[in-house]
């Protein structure tokens, strides 16, 4: 036996123009509902703000992956040229890697940009949950093209908020139930 608190109903709402959507966000959550997601076929500026979504932590990771790609080149280098195979290049101390450390710089540059680069796309995918296999999660496929859709949970009158969505200049719009919730 289930109960109407197992799931949540979502308002579907789709524009065809991404001021007017923004315009839309702002009022919708000036109103006091929450906007889940919002599918859009190319980045809107000033979206997440207006969404009222936290400030991206990328900047941090990719500083944090880059001191470990540079880590892992000082440490690479150094057990290579200093510990394990110490070689009289150009007349440089094979006992030190400080002195040495000018011919290593393009190889920590490169290890440092790689870390950063690589482990953000993957770090990209976990958050957003993009790997093989999954479910497609847009709910309608225009968004890949030429509208824009907004996800609204639907928390008190209906009429009221398919009135508000109405007025923020929506073309479409729809229900679903999301059994998961």
């Amino acid at each position: 036996m289930s109960s109407t608190t197992d799931h949540k109903v979502i308002i579907n709402a789709l524009y065809d123009d991404d001021d007017v959507l923004l315009k839309g966000v702002k009022d919708v959550r000036a109103k006091g509902y929450h906007v889940e997601e919002v599918y859009s076929p190319f980045p809107v500026h000033g979206l997440d703000h207006a969404m009222g979504l936290a400030p991206t932590r990328i900047g941090t990771a990719a500083f944090f992956y880059g001191l470990l790609g540079l880590s892992t080149a000082i440490a690479i280098t150094y057990w290579m040229m200093i510990v394990d195979w110490p070689m009289n290049i150009g007349g440089k101390p094979s006992f030190t890697w400080g002195y040495n450390m000018p011919a290593f710089v393009p190889i920590m540059f490169e290890l440092t940009v790689f870390f950063a680069a690589h482990l953000m796309v993957w770090t990209f995918f976990f958050r957003n949950g993009i790997y093989p296999g999954r479910k497609r999660l847009n709910p309608d496929p225009r968004t890949t093209d030429d509208k824009f859709l907004m996800e609204v949970e639907l928390t008190g009158d209906r009429e009221e908020l398919m009135t508000l969505l109405k007025e923020t200049g929506a073309i479409e719009i729809s229900e679903k139930t999301d059994q998961n919730a």
